[in-house]
């Protein structure tokens, strides 16, 4: 049965007894309500009172409520992938900081819901760069997965300034390279091997280390117990003739005499006394040499 056709009783304006179709009161209560919101209108253009928007509507029904504060547990509920990244990858954004230490607003009337770096990483060179995110591509995993693309030497420096200087003041090939020729991924420490060969077979990348420092692989040091087989590899001719030898020097080793230091030659002195000979002699042959051939060759 349609609506106009039901008819409704009721006692209006002290009659009684009056029906009335629905649709008729529907028209009456628009009716009357008209009339109010031109009322509350006429009242809001006399007092020269503009219509509330809806923001502000928001807002103050917020300060009614009173000050409240987004939690982490309440972001986690639509971004559950960043703080899992940050729980394994976080670093210090995971220990000292929390969602909204960031993300001080959030869309759509928040248009910064990205804060830049410089907001809390100012104090260091390292800082003062530009386009953070060209290499530190997801910020929930600063120090992970980093992107290193062409060559880069000088924004790694303003961190590695150790590594930096021993490059620059101990020239080698090394020096002449990007960081990131041998540093492709960050925190990266390649095999030595990649590039160079072994000395022996038997050598792997910590014996490297222990002799040619990684940044300055041309100062070369080494500890007493070093063998001679290492030296022998770029000295073979010399370990050769050692190795040959029949007196006391065939049974010590290269770094017993070229102690601590490549490149160091001792002075026969240093183990050997002067010779009981005339002075005029030593000054006429001052070089042992002379009549006992090298010490790898030693004629005695």
């Amino acid at each position: 049965m349609g609506i106009f056709n039901n008819k409704v009783g009721f006692k209006l304006f002290g009659f009684s007894g009056l029906t009335i179709r629905k649709s008729t009161v529907c028209l009456l209560g628009i009716f009357l309500i008209g009339i109010v919101a031109c009322q509350q209108s006429a009242v809001r253009t006399k007092l020269d009172i503009p219509p509330k928007q809806p923001e502000a509507i928001i807002e103050e029904k917020a300060e009614k409520a009173g000050a409240f504060e987004i939690t982490d547990a309440q972001c986690v509920l639509c971004h559950p992938k960043q703080p899992q990244t940050i729980k394994v990858y976080g670093g210090k954004h995971e220990t000292e900081v929390g969602c909204s230490d960031c993300h001080l607003e959030h869309p759509p009337k928040g248009t910064k819901a990205v804060p830049e770096c410089g907001m809390c990483h100012c104090e260091k060179a390292h800082y003062q760069l530009d386009q953070c995110g060209s290499c530190h591509t997801d910020t929930h995993a600063p120090l992970i997965n980093l992107t290193l693309e062409g060559e880069i030497s000088e924004p790694c420096l303003t961190c590695h300034m150790q590594q930096g200087d021993e490059v620059a003041n101990y020239p080698s090939a090394h020096t002449e390279m990007a960081c990131n020729e041998c540093h492709a991924e960050h925190r990266k420490v390649p095999n030595c091997m990649e590039c160079h060969s072994k000395h022996t077979e038997d050598m792997n990348f910590e014996s490297c280390k222990s002799c040619h420092p990684v940044h300055m692989p041309l100062d070369v040091t080494y500890s007493e117990d070093t063998p001679s087989e290492y030296c022998g590899t770029c000295h073979g001719a010399v370990l050769s003739l050692l190795e040959q030898n029949t007196t006391k020097h065939h049974d010590l080793s290269c770094v017993y005499c070229h102690k601590n230091k490549h490149k160091t030659v001792p002075s026969c002195y240093a183990c050997h006394d002067k010779p009981p000979r005339p002075d005029a002699l030593m000054q006429k042959i001052p070089a042992c040499a002379a009549c006992h051939d090298t010490a790898h060759n030693l004629i005695v």
